[in-house]
């Protein structure tokens, strides 16, 4: 295995504990009538010649995009943590969520019919998430997404549980709520602007991002001079953009699919009031085929930092730059995901949780689904590839760090990428 030896120091706590739950995970699958009874999510087990199941679920039906790629680093993360008490991890074939309600209940569907799979890194899109997140966690098991960033998933970071939280569900990415006054704070700010339209397409993510940035701006003194919710399918933007830019704002905050994403960049130009107003959008639209449109050069996107430096994942004692290149060895060419860094951590860390609750018992190993959600709710300082995670009551476990980049180049996207000119940390 090849698993930082040091990281088993700093887990002292989670391995007495995860005696504690081997031995009543034993007694739980024991025959014998006098075994204790405890509250349980029940437990998969796993024979000598079998191998510990886990599953993707993201977007993949474009193979170019994000969801795609964090599949492959959810694979590479597997291969580089190795065997857990000698039994492989596989993740089988990955689920398509299609960044939809529809997707999302299905793919979920699909993976609870096997009640071997443990774990879940997914969805890609906090849409699928608000359907899948029930059924997975109703059935036992967890979810970790790299790239939820709706703040109904979770909480409202004062305490109180989100519309749609659930137990089960944890996510590496960061909470919109930290976006929301990112995007708020650069245009308030760093650019000196006062007044600002804002259009999305009224799902949990775009809406939830929308507002996030309407209270932070108007908090910090800004006005919002109109908002309008389209149809994530709308191509004829002109009549909204026509309204908005009937009150003058100087900029136009648009969390949206990339549909609506790519009418309002080819039609605002061509709407009297909107010539020169700044266009920022969210990490939803950081994708190199939208970004590659002419029509893009000159916007502003907010999303999670990139720039990892020499951050090393605890569990597997690989540094981003050497993840990043046995990724390109392999695939021949880096991930297109802004969030690949946190889809490696996400697997590692659901690893770490399956090996913490599990042991040998009659031959088999024996993973206490439980436990495994005990595991990730304890988890505190885990030092992964984005920085050091710990997860909060709802399974909020991101590194709240936000930066905006100034897209340049159509041409060269990775450059553009990389020119971040405004980097948010709470």
């Amino acid at each position: 295995m090849n698993r930082n030896a040091d990281s088993r120091v700093r887990k002292v706590t989670a391995v007495l504990a995860a005696l504690a739950l081997a031995a009543l995970a034993a007694a739980a699958c024991s025959d014998d009538a006098d075994a204790p009874e405890r509250p349980s999510l029940g437990t998969v087990r796993v024979a000598a010649d079998e191998a510990i199941q886990i599953r993707a679920l993201m977007v993949t039906t474009n193979l170019a995009g994000g969801g795609a790629s964090n599949v492959r680093v959810v694979r590479l993360a597997v291969e580089h943590y190795g065997p857990i008490h000698g039994f492989d991890v596989h993740v089988g074939e990955e689920h398509d969520e299609r960044c939809s309600p529809d997707g999302g209940r299905g793919a979920a569907e699909t993976i609870i019919a096997d009640g071997s799979v443990v774990g879940v890194i997914g969805p890609s899109c906090s849409v699928a998430a608000v359907e899948a997140a029930p059924l997975l966690g109703g059935a036992g098991m967890v979810l970790i997404s790299p790239s939820n960033t709706s703040p109904a998933l979770t909480s409202d970071l004062e305490g109180s549980p989100a519309e749609h939280y659930v137990e089960g569900y944890y996510r590496t990415a960061h909470n919109d709520l930290f976006q929301g006054k990112a995007v708020a704070r650069f245009l308030r700010n760093e650019r000196g602007l006062t007044r600002a339209a804002v259009i999305h397409t009224g799902d949990v993510y775009t809406w939830g991002l929308a507002e996030a940035f309407i209270n932070a701006f108007e908090e910090l003194g800004g006005s919002i001079t109109g908002t309008r919710e389209v149809n994530r399918e709308a191509t004829d933007l002109v009549p909204a953009l026509t309204a908005l830019a009937w009150d003058e704002p100087e900029a136009l905050f648009l969390p949206v699919s990339q549909t609506v994403g790519e009418a309002i960049v080819g039609q605002a130009p061509g709407v009297a009031g909107m010539e020169d107003v700044l266009l920022i959008t969210g990490d939803g639209l950081i994708d190199d085929e939208f970004m590659a449109l002419p029509e893009t050069e000159g916007m502003f996107f907010s999303g999670p930092e990139i720039h990892f430096g020499d951050n090393r994942n605890e569990s597997t004692g690989r540094s981003a730059p050497q993840v990043l290149a046995a990724y390109e060895d392999f695939y021949g060419l880096p991930p297109v995901s802004a969030f690949w860094g946190h889809a490696y951590d996400a697997t590692t860390l659901l690893l770490e949780a399956i090996e913490a609750s599990s042991s040998m018992f009659r031959g088999s190993l024996v993973i206490d689904r439980a436990g495994v959600r005990e595991y990730l709710d304890g988890v505190a300082g885990f030092a992964g590839l984005i920085g050091e995670i710990t997860c909060d009551d709802f399974g909020d476990c991101g590194v709240p760090r936000v930066e905006v980049i100034e897209h340049l180049d159509a041409t060269d996207v990775p450059a553009s990428r990389a020119n971040a000119v405004y980097e948010y940390e709470p």
